[in-house]
């Protein structure tokens, strides 16, 4: 194949790849325009199509101010603490967990791993309405706590844990125990400070599944004071009988920039460390 085929082939290739990533980036452009838009317009140039079904006409920031009037902001921050609680306390217990799992040897050690790969294979809603039926039992409707319960235990992040974890020389463990050291004190100062991707990763997946949460969130708290922005982004169907749809594009933009950031910021460490944790045993 000469130089110049080689070339045409690459540039080819390249145009192919970028029409392709255009096609799945059109969804995320459109509702950031939309967002930016009068809602009488978001629809009114799609009979026929035009440059302005995507681009607006007329640009405006009453959108996302007026979203904020309807107690958006408050639930926004309701989500921001949830989140911040499941990502902390999560992120601990399966440290602790994927530890126990990998390094230290008890009886029925691999049929409690088991059960927690089939833990994170059931689809969460199946369980959703039984156990909150359990919080409401326990009066933690309305709290914090209650909001990120369900978010707590990730089978996902113990899995990853663990199986980085068991890639890593016990003789490092057990030198640490012949110094004097607690098991603690060995996943404090020997592990944790080589596994900085794994615990991005896990701290992640924690985040994006307690920040995207709907169904738990709807189940456990009855008041407008406590819903998180899955659920007053949904509520605002309700109102009025009528749908602004660009007070809900705003709210799904506003809603998409803080995980969307995160991922592309730490995005090289949740690769590298599902593709490491897939090749120990």
């Amino acid at each position: 194949m000469t130089r110049f085929a080689r070339l045409s082939r690459q540039i080819v290739f390249t145009l192919l790849g970028f029409l392709a990533a255009l096609a799945f980036m059109l969804p995320v452009i459109w509702m950031f325009t939309s967002s930016l838009r009068p809602n009488a317009e978001i629809f009114a140039h799609f009979h026929p199509l035009s440059w302005h079904s995507i681009w607006p006409r007329e640009w405006t920031l009453a959108n996302i101010s007026g979203l904020m009037g309807t107690g958006f902001g408050r639930s926004l921050l309701n989500s921001l603490i949830v989140t911040a609680i499941t990502t902390v306390v999560g992120i601990s217990m399966a440290l602790l967990a994927g530890f126990a799992l990998s390094v230290l040897t008890f009886p029925g050690q691999n049929l409690l791993f088991g059960f927690f790969v089939i833990g994170f294979s059931v689809p969460f809603d199946a369980v959703a309405v039984p156990l909150s039926a359990t919080v409401r039992d326990l009066g933690l409707t309305n709290s914090y706590f209650g909001l990120s319960l369900a978010g707590l235990g990730n089978g996902f992040a113990i899995y990853l844990l663990r199986q980085f974890f068991a890639g890593i020389p016990k003789s490092l463990a057990e030198a640490a125990r012949l110094d004097g050291a607690s098991w603690l004190r060995v996943l404090w100062s020997v592990y944790l400070p080589i596994s900085k991707g794994p615990v991005i990763a896990a701290g992640l997946t924690l985040f994006v599944f307690q920040w995207q949460a709907y169904l738990w969130p709807l189940l456990i708290s009855t008041r407008p004071d406590m819903q998180v922005g899955p659920v007053a982004l949904a509520s605002l169907v309700s109102l009025a009988g009528t749908v602004d749809f660009s007070q809900m594009f705003a709210g799904a933009l506003v809603l998409s920039i803080v995980p969307a950031g995160l991922m592309l910021w730490l995005q090289r460490y949740f690769v590298n460390s599902v593709a490491r944790s897939g090749m120990t045993g």
